[in-house]
């Protein structure tokens, strides 16, 4: 079944006013998308729908209008600034409810995704993806970028030739993503969350200098589980130091359950080929009510800043849009429907040489909520755990000052007394 796609036979898929869905990170396909820019003139008002993308290009910055534009459901690097003016649109969204979304807004004209080569049965796989795209696989046209660098990996990510509209190839190596330098700050807020993390629970963990101190204080643990949006690094070392079997875990026993991969090359060779890793689709991944089936779930995140109510603001930074929902707010929501989970959201009190402070009276104006002082569970910071479940609003502006950097804390109770927090 010869399915190679040329350069007219792309352009030709391509209908008016079309909605182009692109994966996530490494499932960006740079060739297929270099075709769409340079015979954008053939193309009337072409939408391309994604997540979190790597490479900023012209129909991103508003050069090609009436063309080729951009829709973004999470800033990146490549989006923030053409979104901070005006070039193109942010969809407000939870993560797990994406797919759901992208069919009822979009008329879901094709999906174009990198994909590892295909195998003897006809299988090409997502690789490092499964994310919003794999929910389409048999009912969306998919275009594949074919590339030999793109690890085989398991789960619902498989689609097989007869599946696609067609497909090119293009070998390039993968983005990968660099290792923050992790800081006394973050080694001491890691001790404080991997303290309360147990033998046999399930993690659900992001990216950052925090969540990598906390996973490398963990290689002692034993029976770990991960049940995560985002396979990182740091994921790989507990598994060799034989801290991650998952033979606890209360779905997907034994396996390790995510909906992408983004780090090093090291993380693409050890998803490679490994059938204890399985790439499923956000929509069972990031469901809160699918994350409560894991009843021992510990999730950890990060935010910018958080109010005397509780309140997270993890999207925006100064009242200003960086990125975007994401998972914190399914994983936030899961934690607290699991019969044991823990929920941590994690910061440096201060930012600007302890010039200013991350917990505040009121959020930054302009800034946003992401995870609700209902859902939140504990707050971190190098000075402790506010633990903020169950709590008054009282017993909570309470403990977070607690938490604040020492030079805040007076001025804190002061604002929370006169604005009738605490009494």
């Amino acid at each position: 079944m010869e399915k190679r796609l040329n350069i007219e036979d792309i352009i030709g898929l391509i209908e008016k006013e079309a909605d182009i869905i692109i994966p996530i990170a490494n499932g960006e396909p740079h060739y297929l998308l270099d075709i769409l820019e340079v015979n954008h003139t053939k193309l009337h008002e072409v939408k391309i729908h994604q997540m979190l993308a790597l490479r900023e290009r012209d129909y991103i910055t508003g050069k090609m209008k009436g063309h080729l534009s951009h829709i973004s459901y999470f800033l990146s690097g490549a989006t923030r600034k053409a979104y901070q003016e005006g070039k193109i649109e942010l969809v407000p969204n939870v993560f797990h409810e994406v797919p759901r979304m992208l069919q009822e807004i979009t008329n879901l004209s094709l999906i174009m995704s990198v994909a590892s080569p295909m195998d003897e049965h006809g299988y090409f796989s997502l690789g490092t993806q499964a994310d919003y795209v794999s929910e389409f696989i048999g009912h969306v046209p998919f275009v594949l970028e074919v590339n030999k660098h793109m690890p085989r990996t398991y789960g619902g990510n498989q689609i097989h030739i007869s599946q696609i509209a067609g497909y090119v190839e293009n070998d390039k190596p993968l983005s990968e993503e660099k290792s923050p330098l992790i800081g006394e700050k973050d080694l001491q807020i890691a001790e404080f969350v991997t303290n309360r993390i147990e033998n046999g629970d399930s993690l659900q963990i992001g990216i950052g200098a925090i969540p990598n101190a906390v996973m490398g204080m963990l290689k002692d643990h034993r029976h770990l589980g991960i049940h995560t949006e985002m396979l990182t690094d740091g994921i790989v070392d507990l598994v060799k130091a034989g801290a991650v079997d998952g033979t606890k875990k209360f779905t997907h026993k034994g396996k390790i359950v995510a909906t992408f991969a983004f780090g090093s090359q090291r993380l693409y060779d050890f998803i490679h080929e490994n059938p204890a890793v399985e790439f499923l689709p956000v929509s069972m991944v990031n469901d809160p009510r699918e994350i409560a089936k894991e009843e021992r779930i510990v999730s950890i995140n990060a935010t910018t800043e958080v109010d005397l109510y509780g309140q997270c603001a993890s999207e925006t930074v100064g009242g200003r849009y960086y990125s975007s929902t994401g998972g914190q707010a399914d994983f936030a929501r899961g934690a607290r429907f699991a019969k044991h989970g823990k929920g941590f959201i994690c910061m440096h009190s201060t930012v600007k040489n302890d010039t200013i402070s991350r917990i505040k009276l009121q959020l930054t104006p302009g800034s946003v909520v992401t995870t609700s002082k209902n859902d939140v569970d504990n707050i971190v910071t190098e000075y402790g755990i506010a633990s903020l479940y169950g709590k008054s609003l009282a017993e909570r502006a309470n403990a977070l000052i607690g938490i604040a950097h020492p030079a805040f804390r007076e001025e804190l109770l002061y604002d929370a007394k006169r604005n009738g927090i605490i009494y």
